[in-house]
This record gives structure tokens, sequence and C-alpha cells, in this order.
């Protein structure tokens, strides 16, 4: 249980950092939310957790996979709310995109063979 909250608590810190970062200059706010951290983290704490580099391999390729559907919800989000929309909005909608582009990309995938 101890490590759990270890992990809970790093995890949650660097959101955090990253936050306050982002407050101060949202440029390097953005060059640090665009580091792959919650995925690096999630891949050492699932091998400090398996040791199974098959397991850790197929989350790095699935993560590939499911950042490439996420990218449009950062240029349609500053788009919605430049344009007037208000912020609650423009994240539901930038969100429900993401999540229909996510079940195209799983249904593509996997008519080449690959299964996320």
């Amino acid at each position: 249980m101890l490590y759990f909250v270890i992990k809970c608590a790093l995890s949650g810190i660097i959101i955090a950092a990253v936050s306050e970062i982002a407050k101060r200059s949202p440029a390097f706010g953005a060059l640090v939310v665009s580091l792959p951290l919650v995925a690096l983290l999630s891949i050492l704490w699932l091998w400090r957790d398996t040791g199974d580099t098959e397991r850790v391999a197929g989350v790095a390729e699935s993560t590939f996979w499911y950042v490439l559907p996420s990218l449009p919800m950062f240029l349609m989000l500053p788009a919605l709310l430049r344009a007037g929309v208000g912020f609650w909005p423009s994240l539901a909608a930038g969100c429900a995109v993401t999540v229909i582009l996510y079940f195209i990309t799983a249904w593509v995938l996997a008519r080449f063979g690959i299964n996320l």
C-alpha cells in the first residue's frame, strides 16, 4: 500500500509542478507538458511492478498509436476558445472529437492487423 501511495504522490507532484510552471510561462509549461512524463512514469511503474518486457513494449506501442488521434484536440481547443466558445464546451468538444478519433484509429489499425 505504501508503494501505491508513493506512486500517486510522485505522479501528483509532477502534475502540480507542471500546472505551476504553466502559470508562470505558458510556453515552458507547454514544453514540459509535451514531454511524455505520464507515459514514461507508467512504463517505469509497470516495469518495476511486473518486469514484463512484452507488456512494457505493448504499452509503449499502444501509447504511440493513441497519441496520434489526441493531437487534433490541441488545435481544436484554442481555435474554439479564440472563436468565443466557452472553456467547458470547448474542452468537451475537444474530448468528444478525441474519443471518436480513438475509435476510428483502433478500427483502422485493426484492419491492418494492429490490435490495441
